[in-house]
């Protein structure tokens, strides 16, 4: 008569390691996913708040950025140069980085262009750098280095041309 121990074998160490492996390859394929999304989210939402109308800024955009937002650089606040260019380049920014990242395409360098504009608005809110800048930059650093994950247009391309 053959015991139930007998006929059960138990998982080898290989197939323990595989399922650990897909579990961790899942969990990562979501976090990047979640990462993408939280970082673009609020840099969305401040875009849509910049705009008028198709390729119209606000008037307060415009404002904002010539007679109210200073670069706070080692203690000197310094306005900033060329606002009209930088009022469009935050608003162009804040909009088309973010469906990149949602869209998990050029996620690296979309997620570069957020961690320069999060630099940007530490120098001109420096004591909002623990709430906002710090999660903001952890977020992009880690796409940065890791990239879009499976759930991204990066993915699907790499796979076609052979990549991934």
């Amino acid at each position: 008569m053959t015991t139930v121990s007998e006929t059960t074998a138990a998982p080898t160490s290989m197939e323990s390691r595989g399922a650990a492996a897909k579990l961790f390859d899942a969990v990562g394929t979501i976090a990047c996913l979640a990462l993408r999304f939280a970082l673009a989210i609020p840099f969305f939402r401040s875009g849509l708040t910049k705009w008028d109308g198709f390729l119209q800024l606000s008037p307060s955009t415009n404002y904002l950025f010539a007679n109210e937002y200073e670069l706070n650089i080692f203690g000197t606040a310094y306005p900033f140069p060329f606002p009209d260019l930088m009022a469009y380049a935050s608003g162009f920014g804040e909009i088309i980085l973010p469906v990149l990242l949602a869209l998990g395409l050029a996620t690296r360098f979309a997620a570069l262009g957020t961690l320069f504009m999060a630099g940007i608005i530490f120098l001109v809110y420096p004591h909002t750098w623990a709430n906002e800048q710090l999660p903001w930059s952890a977020m992009a650093l880690a796409l940065i280095a890791y990239g879009a994950g499976k759930i991204s247009l990066d993915y699907l391309i790499a796979r076609r041309m052979g990549r991934a």
